[in-house]
């Protein structure tokens, strides 16, 4: 294929994996323990409170080793890529999702920052385009500094009769 270039790909900061591992080791205390401890105390009725308590434990290790390993494998699985024409949003560990966002049909973009992400110096950048009111595309996990660029980046028109809206 002559003149078909590759898009560059970029990977969000690595400090969002180890945010994405914070927010997964809370979703399994504050989500997961509780419902794994019903589940334990259901079993134990059934077959006695040392089973019971071993079910209840072994759920709730999975929990923190998927909460701890799947982050990685999602890091290394988001890339984006920033194009004259459209950005690029891939992701998926085990099944790949790629989303192509036109530029010119970018009507704006929003940084969002929780206290969490915040802590961790990220920033989540959100696209909307003309054709909803929900975002069509997000990039989680970028430093505060790269998110603002790539947003004022994505909002930057090459002409101002470009298509764009």
């Amino acid at each position: 294929m002559s003149g078909v270039t590759q898009p560059e790909w970029r990977n969000v900061d690595p400090k969002a994996a180890l945010l994405w591992r914070f927010q997964g080791v809370i979703r399994s205390i504050v989500g997961l323990g509780p419902l794994l401890v019903g589940l334990g105390f259901g079993v134990s009725l059934l077959g006695g409170w040392r089973t019971g308590s071993i079910v209840s434990l072994s759920l709730l290790a999975l929990s923190f080793l998927q909460a701890l390993v799947w982050p990685s494998l999602a890091w290394r699985a988001f890339r984006y890529s920033v194009r004259d024409d459209a950005l690029l949003v891939r992701q998926g560990v085990l099944f790949h999702h790629t989303v192509a966002v036109p530029r010119h049909r970018i009507q704006h973009a929003d940084l969002r920052q929780g206290p969490v992400e915040r802590a961790f110096g990220l920033t989540s950048l959100v696209l909307y385009t003309a054709a909803g009111t929900v975002a069509d595309a997000g990039i989680p996990g970028l430093d505060e500094d790269v998110a603002e660029q790539l947003r004022d980046e994505l909002l930057k028109r090459s002409e101002p009769g470009d298509g764009g809206v």
